[in-house]
């Protein structure tokens, strides 16, 4: 009796197929890959097609208008919260940033007060950092409203968004004392919900797909541009801030105040910070 063994051999088809499966399987790992180490990058990007991009790309115009009306975005609340997979609050029942002191006072000769300083409601030990750093604004606000005659005015204001599970927080004061200078100080504070971790600029702009270089070609044309304004300036007589355009201080890595909202990333030297003064520089992406 003639046995007929099976035919095993796969046609082209069927190993095209398989091919394709196989290829599929790759790509998805690739991608599970990035999604869990690298959490927002762009799919779209990632396998080669364009997309559009909400940040980058904006006209003079644009820019112009968002510098402008920079003040409207300390609305002393947050923004938006969609997108925000999870988070441990430290006081449950309460959103992720909320007005943990409001007050409004005024004393004649001695101080005008409004202020609005946020919490930042997280349980981890570097939101813990952040708020501390945070309560600074308190003690300061605590010191005007003890003062005697010292012509005092006294602000702060805050902003906070979500952006692919990237809490932006941003925090401004304004402080007049007497005769002294007028002083401007901000602080931001931008932090990684899904990896739990403070996130930099220079993970800010590999997320959004920026080159590194191109950004720190806009921030120093930026810097020379307002630079330029203050030597004119100094020309006619005024006694204007003037910026050390090579300092490394411009560099992204050292650049350590930004706020990501939305639709633009504001990239902030507030000179304040360091000295009385409130000149600043925005460098709007």
């Amino acid at each position: 009796m003639k046995v007929v063994l099976p035919n095993n051999k796969m046609s082209k088809k069927q190993i095209a197929i398989y091919i394709s499966i196989i290829i599929v399987c790759i790509i998805s790992i690739i991608i599970a890959f990035y999604v869990q180490f690298y959490a927002r990058i762009d799919i779209g990007r990632l396998l080669g097609f364009e997309s559009e991009k909400k940040l980058g790309n904006k006209t003079e115009e644009e820019i112009e208008t968002l510098t402008t009306e920079f003040d409207k975005i300390f609305v002393n609340d947050i923004r938006n919260t969609e997108g925000i997979t999870s988070f441990k609050a430290k006081n449950e029942g309460k959103p992720i940033v909320y007005t943990q002191l409001a007050k409004k006072e005024s004393k004649l000769n001695s101080y005008d007060l409004e202020v609005y300083i946020p919490y930042i409601n997280i349980d981890d030990k570097k939101v813990d950092d952040y708020n501390k750093d945070i309560e600074d604004f308190i003690n300061k606000t605590n010191s005007v409203l003890e003062s005697e005659n010292r012509n005092t005015i006294y602000t702060v204001e805050y902003a906070s968004n979500v952006k692919n599970d990237i809490l932006s927080v941003i925090v401004r004061s304004n402080l007049k004392e007497g005769s002294s200078a007028q002083r401007v100080i901000i602080q931001t504070y931008n932090y990684d919900l899904r990896n739990k971790k403070e996130v930099t600029l220079e993970e800010i702009l590999k997320i959004e797909g920026f080159s590194k270089n191109e950004i720190q070609d806009k921030i120093k044309e930026k810097i020379q541009e307002e630079q330029d304004k203050v030597e004119d300036l100094k020309e006619l007589g005024y006694n204007i801030y003037s910026r050390e355009v090579s300092s490394d201080n411009y560099k992204i890595e050292n650049s350590k105040q930004f706020y990501l909202a939305n639709d633009a990333l504001y990239i902030i030297y507030a000179y304040g910070n360091e000295t009385y003064t409130s000149e600043m520089d925005l460098v709007i992406i």
